[in-house]
């Protein structure tokens, strides 16, 4: 089918034209216009016609009807060229509505709920040849209505086939193809079908879908299969274009409807394509939205071009504030502890990057709020490897990576660890010997009062409950002869560490004393 293309008619031969100048004019005001104003004699004329739809078959169409006194087969295959063809030619029959084509390719149009799929994608694939990305037409969002009221029902397809004469159709049984689609198991029985369409016709379909309140998770799969179909094999240009249209109709859709896997494989598309910067930010504003579903694999993106570090670091920023912003929802509490693990996952993974500065790992630590991590360990684990990695930091600099751990929330494995780690800076270690004591003394002070209460309450019985102890108060009292023991236990553990911390303070101290006259290492 050709599109809008230019026209040339010749006309010679003053007899030849007089019958066409009368035959064409009783059906068109633009001919009427055209040739209203000749006179005297005329042997020969051409008439040019920029952009005419269809181009010499459309011309044709419409010369049978005008020659076989306003009559012509209108079909679901030639509908939209011949509605095409008359309003561009004016084809109102001069106030005859017998003779008009555009009221009679209108009233044909009526019968659309008995055109088959077929017909109807066929009638699609007109309107997609002949108009214009940009312009709008009534009849296609009257074909596109009925092509997506198919879709939503697809059990009640129509089962006939149209056919036509003059400008009524004449309808027979035809259920071989309805039937097959009416069949399949899936709702997405018409995704190949829709493949045939140009992605401005499919972005057109789609908006009229969200209109019409169809299924968000049906159209998220479709146009991941649409994406992913029509770019293979396309050229660089046409990819760009097909992956910008569906990002936009992404972001469309209810965020809950989307699939993070899908949308990470959309972005890794993305990036060979050098997208603009608008369409990447709200595909990684959606991917964001749905970071709790992702694994660590997803996270795992090489850095772009030409920099150091090994992983794509500042895109995990984006994605996690992306994130964040989603926050209100009632299960947001339950996805943030998901993306907390995750986030941690990937510091670990990353803490051994030589190349990644001191000031991103920071950045990717403080990212989540305090209250969204239960434990530190694994953060202190990411640190711990850092450091390693990053011998050569000064003290001030191993400060601002440690600045985010909380000690409050190290386990006593990990806390111990830490009082021993000579990798981590000063303060940090005498913090963690200074959180070890104090949660040895609430261990002491629970004891203690356990020890009181149960003192109390052997004093409260009467003598004679006294003189008929049973095996069970002996156990009990065996119980707590054996907590008193720890108790003591513990806070010889407690001065023991008390003595240590005092004397890895001075240490300490006598080192920066002694490293007061060498010059600074960092700024």
């Amino acid at each position: 089918m050709e599109g809008c293309c230019d026209l040339e008619v010749d006309v010679n031969g003053e007899e030849v034209f007089m019958v066409h100048k009368k035959i064409l004019m009783s059906f068109s005001s633009l001919f009427s216009k055209l040739f209203g104003d000749l006179k005297g004699t005329v042997r020969s004329l051409k008439v040019i016609f920029n952009e005419f739809p269809g181009g010499a078959k459309g011309f044709e169409l419409m010369a049978m009807f005008c020659y076989d006194n306003g009559r012509t087969m209108i079909t679901p295959s030639n509908i939209f060229l011949l509605n095409c063809a008359a309003h561009f030619l004016e084809m109102d029959g001069n106030g005859s509505s017998r003779h008009s084509l555009i009221d009679q390719t209108e009233k044909s149009l009526k019968g659309i709920n008995f055109w088959n799929w077929s017909e109807l994608l066929e009638a699609l694939k007109q309107c997609q040849d002949l108009l214009p990305a940009t312009k709008s037409s009534v009849m296609l969002q009257c074909i596109l209505d009925c092509l997506i009221g198919r879709i939503a029902l697809p059990s009640i397809a129509s089962p006939y086939t149209c056919s036509s004469d003059s400008s009524s159709f004449q309808f027979s049984c035809d259920t071989s193809i309805d039937s097959r689609k009416s069949s399949s198991s899936q709702l997405t029985w018409w995704f190949e079908d829709l493949l045939i369409l140009n992605v401005d016709l499919i972005d057109k379909l789609i908006k009229t879908m969200v209109s019409l309140k169809a299924n968000h998770a049906t159209i998220y799969k479709f146009l991941f299969y649409y994406h992913k179909s029509r770019c293979i094999g396309a050229a660089t240009t046409e990819k760009r274009k097909i992956t910008e249209v569906v990002i936009n109709l992404l972001s469309m859709l209810d965020r809950s409807s989307l699939s993070c896997k899908g949308l990470f494989e959309i972005y890794r598309v993305a990036l060979g394509l050098r997208i603009s910067k608008f369409y990447r930010n709200n595909l990684e504003s959606l991917m964001g939205s749905q970071l709790d579903q992702a694994t660590i694999d997803y996270l795992l993106a090489p850095s772009p071009h030409r920099r150091a570090y090994f992983y794509d670091v500042n895109l995990v920023l984006r994605l996690v504030q992306a994130f964040l912003l989603e926050g209100g929802s009632l299960s947001f509490t339950s996805r943030l502890k998901k993306v907390t693990n995750l986030l941690d996952s990937y510091l670990v993974e990353v803490a051994p990057d030589s190349h990644l500065k001191p000031s991103k790992f920071t950045a990717l630590v403080l990212l989540l709020p305090d209250y969204a991590r239960a434990s530190y360990d694994r953060v202190y684990r990411a640190m711990d490897l850092f450091l390693e990695v990053h011998a050569g930091l000064c003290e001030e600099e191993k400060r601002s990576v440690c600045c985010a751990l909380n000690h409050e929330k190290l386990s006593e494995e990990a806390l111990k660890d830490l009082s021993q780690n000579s990798k981590f800076p000063s303060q940090t270690v005498q913090k963690a010997l200074i959180t070890q004591q104090s949660m040895i003394k609430c261990s002491l002070s629970d004891t203690h009062h356990l020890l009181t209460f149960c003192d109390s309450l052997f004093c409260s019985n009467t003598k004679e409950n006294l003189g008929k102890e049973d095996s069970e108060t002996k156990k009990l009292r065996a119980d707590l002869q054996g907590m008193h023991w720890k108790m003591m236990g513990l806070e010889k553990v407690c001065g023991a560490m008390q003595t240590e911390m005092a004397n890895i303070m001075r240490s300490r101290l006598s080192i920066l004393g002694n490293a007061r006259s060498l010059p600074k290492l960092c700024s």
